[in-house]
């Protein structure tokens, strides 16, 4: 089974025959256009421990009644989402080891079948919870700047519908992304969904760390204590400087690789960037 089925394509997007493709990579240079050799017990391992720790945040949530809110709502179908990946991943995975030594053997069709199922789950988990991040941070952001308001515009029920939509919405857009894996607006459309979060995170967050460093700086003025001010501030820093760096670092090499994809299929070095896709997905 592959990674994902309309991965098949994301591995091998100049969609050539198999003489060009060896040609196409050997032009691209040298051992680097090799890729890596990531073994299946690793996918497994870092399923398992995605796993845990998901879980462990789900069953906290659910266990202490004082983080039944929406912002802790939103944070459990995140977690639930990263679980989702963990569990296709490592049943995708437990099935290859297990016919790779011959222990299973399943017909073609039925593989292939999984395979799309499994896929199914693992892209709309990917979709579910870069819309849940992008949830939290617009619920965060009314949280600051409408605090007194917050508890009437976001209701449990609002909650529970925007937590539905996300879930209907990622489940659909799964589903037409397996069918028409080979079309690039399909993959256009991730690329705009990813630089679409990525923006309002920017923007939500920047802008919240904007106000907090206004109240501080007032704070301080008042209080005649600057150290404390600069040193709250370089927190503030650090933190939302860590924050948006690791996503953009999680998730950038993959969906640089879907814009190659689009952009340039069969250039050289755009091949030999596309050798490392189990890296990026991992």
């Amino acid at each position: 089974m592959s990674t994902l089925a309309p991965l098949r394509l994301l591995r091998e997007p100049w969609n050539t025959s198999e003489g060009n493709q060896s040609n196409t990579t050997a032009g691209a240079g040298g051992p680097w256009c090799q890729g890596l050799n990531i073994p299946n017990e690793l996918f497994l391992t870092l399923g398992l421990v995605s796993l845990v720790e998901n879980l462990l945040v789900v069953a906290a949530i659910l266990k202490n009644r004082n983080l039944h809110s929406p912002t802790y709502y939103f944070i459990c179908c995140l977690a639930i989402s990263d679980m989702l990946v963990s569990v296709s991943n490592l049943v995708e995975t437990l099935f290859m080891l297990l016919m790779e030594h011959g222990v299973l053997v399943i017909h073609a069709s039925i593989v292939r079948h999984m395979d799309n199922v499994i896929d199914m789950l693992i892209c709309s988990s990917i979709v579910s919870s870069l819309s849940f991040l992008g949830v939290i941070a617009v619920d965060r952001y009314i949280t600051i700047f409408y605090a007194l308001r917050y508890h009437n515009i976001m209701t449990l029920q609002r909650a529970v519908v925007t937590m539905a939509s996300v879930w209907l919405a990622s489940t659909v857009s799964s589903t037409i992304f397996i069918t028409y894996y080979h079309n690039n607006a399909i993959l256009l459309c991730l690329i705009g969904f990813f630089l679409f979060v990525l923006v309002l995170m920017l923007v939500l967050y920047i802008h919240m760390f904007i106000l907090s460093r206004h109240h501080l700086c007032s704070i301080s003025s008042q209080q005649k204590q600057p150290t404390i001010y600069c040193s709250s501030s370089l927190k503030g820093t650090i933190t939302l400087t860590i924050l948006l760096g690791l996503f953009f670092i999680c998730w950038g090499p993959f969906f640089f690789h879907l814009i190659l994809i689009v952009t340039c299929p069969t250039n050289p070095f755009c091949t030999c960037f596309f050798s490392y896709f189990n890296l990026f997905f991992i």
